[in-house]
């Protein structure tokens, strides 16, 4: 089993929601280090937490957040944003996709050198939605799809390079997302721990949350996670370049 204590912690979208629960899950665990990557301004009176502006969307502030790292054993890809469409509109997809695929695939590239050298693991917030669609945010699921397909390659391409990569596939959680749903929900901190509890016990795909278990055995043992697994062999079994 892996662990969080005496880790340090990179938390994207960490100012609400799963990534505050995020930053106090990992100062329970004992990490050394906590990086709360936020837009918004963010203050915790823990001294092993430091805010870092960081819109993932923004080149400048992904390179200026590398700067200001010393050091990463984990980075968790959790900002996102969920808007309501009927795919009627590409400007509406292109959001999603800046902010929901091309942000962690950026964050991932700029911190992967740090991640290589501790042997560091990579955690991507998904969706269930990325299994199946929910008609009225068709572009949310659609960025999450990607991110996971993304998020299952990084897994075969940076297992040489030591580094693990998880996947999370969310259910409804008590957030800003889900306001106005009149649906079971579980809150960030039951999901928080959840997430931590998958990484620690390096769960490729984490359900955190009974929403997204009802799927975890049926996808463990599914012929499309037995495919992924045959691909990557693809990937180990190829000459270093």
């Amino acid at each position: 089993m892996a662990t969080i204590r005496n880790k340090s912690v990179l938390v994207t979208g960490a100012n609400r929601g799963i990534g505050r629960a995020l930053v106090e899950e990992a100062l329970d665990r004992g990490a050394s280090r906590v990086y709360a990557g936020t837009r918004q301004p963010f203050t915790h009176k823990d001294g092993r937490v430091t805010r870092i502006v960081l819109d993932v969307t923004n080149a400048a502030q992904i390179d200026q957040a590398v700067r200001q790292v010393e050091s990463l054993d984990i980075l968790v890809n959790n900002a996102g944003i969920a808007l309501y469409d009927n795919l009627g509109d590409r400007s509406t997809l292109e959001a999603h996709l800046a902010v929901n695929l091309f942000g962690p695939f950026d964050v991932t590239q700029a911190f992967l050198p740090l991640l290589t050298r501790s042997c560091g693991v990579i955690v991507n917030n998904v969706s269930m939605m990325a299994m199946a669609p929910f008609p009225i945010t068709p572009a949310y699921a659609l960025s999450k799809a990607a991110a996971f397909n993304m998020t299952q390659s990084l897994r075969a391409l940076l297992a040489g390079r030591g580094v693990r990569v998880h996947a999370v596939l969310t259910g409804p959680t008590d957030t800003e997302m889900t306001r106005g749903f009149e649906i079971p929900k579980s809150s960030p901190q039951a999901v928080a721990h959840a997430i931590f509890d998958g990484v620690e016990r390096e769960d490729e795909e984490i359900f955190p949350d009974p929403t997204s278990q009802v799927l975890a055995e049926a996808w463990r043992t599914s012929v499309a996670k037995d495919l992924e697994h045959q691909y990557a062999a693809f990937v180990q079994a190829a000459p270093a370049a």
